[in-house]
């Protein structure tokens, strides 16, 4: 007879860790997008930023908590009075609340970057996590740099941030740097000689400097963690973060290995991935786990024969359980509103009367130019009629005039707000030279382009292109993503999208 099997808690920090990957900077509206859609897909608990980093922090992470009713919200604090006073304002209205508050323990990180004794790290989580604790229902204590940590001092601050009421220990691989075995052996430790451990749940939280950051988090379950820190694609600082699509279907997909589950609805998983990459203007490469695009593609004779005789041959996940549905419904220019809400609810979307019918139209508008209207398309549509509905900029016209023997001529008009402005440009670099360089004439900036990345969304001629545009100003990145069936449209709203991010940090 089977055990029953264990829950373990999905922990989401895409709107902070994975934020923290150089040019994944999300306004207040997309933060909040994502967080409904998290809170959809039945993620346990959302840390939604640092509010002690900025104003627009403070606020993205005080409209989640009062938004969202279906997941603990969780703001990130220094081991600070002052971090942690306004964390938990800015926590004020969620139905439940979380402090996640750290300081390293390793001896690298005290003597050189806080240049503190263990004596007073010790005082130093015993009064923030008490601080914490006093003003939110639940608190969750990292010792920063765990995995590098000397085990008996390690144990000691455990000890003392359960004392002070830390509800949950995480123990973070700071810098990718422990394996599988390893992390294992660390959990068990803790778990055999922190004498108060049994009040607390012990949380994972791995990042993939060595690719392991998934193994890691597993392994951290099997020895006794049952929470685990994670992001949408594996995003975060550095090499990424431990993604949770991977660990969710993981556990889903080895049940005989893992006797646990997850709240998660893995349906949501296709369509929050593309809504986080279409969001921070990281493509996710075709080749990775679960949602690439490769991801359920056979192409070789011999896996093609075996799938059309038995799928499970060569195929370990259906697409359907991620959400990839197969269809025979064919949108198109003649499909009528019902068939086009209806798909849209079957990709996970509930959108508010003012934006369906915005997003109908524009629907209507993409169906005159493409034959069949695929998924992907419909995703990359849609995420962008709610993107651009909080949106100061607005490209409301753009005439391109060019050819291989003449200059390339540009007419542009911006909606900003509610005033139109427009200019001309001539460039000899091209036409997507001249409408960036006319766009700059309209929206002044001083940022530095880093990078102009073209993709199709969809096969064929007509396929949908999708721009990636990233800018560079003060030493801060920014990127963000356009989509069209006119390369050159795609590319002056990836460029206004990307200075809309700007203007608001």
């Amino acid at each position: 007879m089977q055990m029953a099997k264990e829950k373990i808690i999905i922990f989401d920090t895409t709107l902070r860790d994975g934020e923290q990957a150089p040019g994944a900077t999300m306004n207040i509206e997309e933060k909040l997008l994502i967080a409904k859609a998290l809170e959809k897909m039945r993620v346990d608990v959302i840390e939604a930023g640092f509010p002690a980093a900025s104003e627009g922090d403070f606020s993205a992470v005080n409209r989640i908590a009062k938004t969202i009713k279906n997941a603990t919200i969780c703001g990130l604090a220094r081991a600070k009075k002052n971090d942690i006073e306004i964390t938990a304002k800015a926590l004020n209205g969620a139905q439940r609340s979380r402090i996640h508050t750290f300081i390293a323990t390793s001896p690298i990180h005290m003597e050189f970057k806080l240049k503190m004794s263990q004596e007073q790290v010790l005082e130093a989580i015993k009064d923030s996590v008490s601080l914490a604790r006093n003003l939110c229902d639940e608190v969750d204590w990292s010792p920063e740099d765990a995995t590098r940590s000397k085990h008996d001092f390690l144990f000691k601050a455990i000890e003392t941030a359960i004392s002070a009421g830390a509800t949950t220990i995480n123990i973070p691989d700071t810098v990718g740097y422990t394996t599988p075995e390893e992390y294992f052996a660390l959990i068990t430790a803790i778990k055999n000689n922190v004498v108060n451990i049994d009040k607390a749940i012990i949380s994972a939280h791995c990042h993939d400097d060595l690719g392991l950051a998934v193994a890691n988090s597993l392994s951290a379950m099997r020895a006794g963690a049952r929470q685990i820190e994670c992001t949408i694609n594996g995003i975060g600082e550095r090499a990424g973060n431990a993604a949770l699509e991977e660990i969710v279907m993981a556990i889903k997909t080895r049940s005989d290995i893992y006797n646990f589950e997850t709240n998660i609805d893995t349906t949501m998983i296709s369509r929050i991935s593309k809504l986080v990459s279409n969001i921070t203007g990281f493509v996710i490469q075709p080749n990775k786990a679960i949602v690439g695009a490769n991801a359920f593609a056979h192409e070789s004779g011999i896996h093609q024969d075996g799938m059309l005789k038995h799928r499970e041959t060569y195929e370990i996940i259906t697409p359907q359980s991620v959400g990839i549905e197969k269809t025979s419904l064919t949108l198109g220019k003649l499909s009528g509103r019902s068939a086009f809400k209806d798909r849209l609810k079957e990709l996970g979307y509930d959108l508010s009367e003012e934006i369906m019918n915005e997003s109908f139209l524009r629907f209507k508008d993409l169906a005159d130019k493409k034959k069949e209207i695929s998924n992907e398309d419909l995703v990359s549509l849609i995420d962008g009629s709610i993107i651009e509905n909080q949106a100061h900029y607005h490209l409301s016209e753009l005439d391109v005039d060019c050819g291989n023997n003449k200059d390339s001529k540009i007419f542009i008009k911006i909606r900003i707000d509610s005033n139109i402005e427009q200019t001309t440009f001539v460039s000899k670099d091209g036409p997507v030279d001249a409408i960036f360089s006319a766009i700059d004439k309209i929206i002044t900036h001083g940022a530095k382009l880093e990078l102009y990345k073209v993709e199709a969304v969809t096969e064929g001629t007509d396929a949908q292109a999708n721009v990636l545009v990233r800018l560079k100003k003060n030493n801060r990145i920014y990127s963000a993503s356009g989509a069209s069936t006119n390369v050159l449209v795609a590319s002056a709203i990836a460029y206004i999208n990307c200075l809309e991010k700007l203007k608001n940090h």
